[in-house]
């Protein structure tokens, strides 16, 4: 029969006790139904109780958050959610190596940077490569971070122009039912890319450099017949590209440029029949060195915990659909 032992570890500030445990000990339940390991706060450290080979586990998680703490970073659920999932695939040594590289600061003063290590791997990629895939399910920061590095080569002046685009697909509502010109038609398509923009360079500056064609924001059939010389370009939700849009995007690539295509491969949008321009393209170029392609998962979600669970119970429906077949 296990034997329950105890290990205490030195939260060296106090302070940091109520947010290693979480509002209404969280985190530490999180612990606990990962790893069955009781926390216990005492004077000066944390008291683990549990199993030998479980208090382990419990504790490189600890041990990890109290870094994240010495390093100023904020403790959340789903950081904590994030590094039991690390210990649990036996890859938390990783994160020793793993500095969440600022890209950018945005105009309200929040710091960019990479989370996970998919997000860095991410990132690492966009800075090396002048051309790559970003797969990945929704809240992994795909876009995000793209249109973050976009800014920064563009603030650093590395390129002279931002590019982003998307294909405008009628996902259940037709173009020509909406009111307005064209442009109000197809801004709804467009918001997320604004958004971003919003939030990063702050509306004011956002406005200023759309005037002066700095900044251009339009469906991917604005692109046919371009060359995209000295530009950072986008290509967003690239998974509902068809094949002939995806190999036209591609070879828009000017020089002095940089591009990024992201895409979530499980959610294409096309009419039946048509096949995904991006799952082509992966297979076609994933033999060119030159070019990077990096698939990130559901641990990469930065955005609810619940996203998380979310994307897994559709992957669980998914397996078992198939397995019926």
């Amino acid at each position: 029969m296990s034997r329950t032992e105890q290990l205490a570890i030195t939260v060296s500030h106090a302070e940091w006790m109520q947010e290693l445990f979480g509002s209404q000990d969280e985190h530490a339940r999180l612990i606990k139904e990962a790893f069955n390991v009781e926390m216990v706060a005492r004077r000066g450290s944390v008291l683990l109780l549990g199993e030998k080979k479980s208090l382990d586990s419990a504790a490189k998680v600890v041990e990890s958050l109290l870094k994240e703490k010495n390093k100023a970073e904020p403790i959340d659920a789903q950081k904590v959610s994030y590094l039991i999932s690390l210990v649990k695939d036996d890859q938390l040594e990783k994160v020793d190596s793993f500095v969440g590289e600022s890209v950018y600061m945005t105009a309200k003063g929040k710091t960019i940077k990479s989370k996970t290590l998919g997000q860095a791997n991410y990132v690492q990629m966009m800075q090396k490569q002048d051309l790559t895939f970003g797969i990945g399910p929704a809240g992994t920061g795909k876009t995000y971070l793209a249109v973050a590095m976009a800014v920064k080569a563009f603030g650093n002046r590395d390129v002279e122009k931002i590019i982003l685009t998307r294909p405008a697909i009628e996902a259940g509502e037709s173009l020509g039912f909406l009111p307005g010109d064209l442009k109000d038609k197809i801004d709804p398509y467009l918001r997320p890319l604004y958004d971003s923009l919003f939030d990063i360079l702050g509306y004011d500056k956002f406005q200023k450099y759309m005037e002066r064609g700095l900044i251009e924001v339009a469906p991917l059939a604005y692109m046919r017949g371009r060359t995209l010389d000295h530009a950072f370009v986008i290509l967003d939700e690239a998974q509902n590209t068809t094949r002939e849009q995806m190999k036209m995007f591609l070879t828009r690539l000017g020089v002095g440029s940089k591009a990024v295509v992201t895409g979530d491969i499980t959610q294409i949008d096309l009419p039946r029949g048509k096949s995904s321009g991006l799952i082509q393209a992966l297979e076609i170029v994933s033999a060119i060195e030159e070019i990077g392609i990096v698939y990130l998962s559901e641990k990469d979600v930065v955005r609810h915990s619940l996203v998380q669970k979310i994307i897994k119970a559709y992957e669980k429906h998914d397996q078992e659909r198939a397995s019926n077949k």
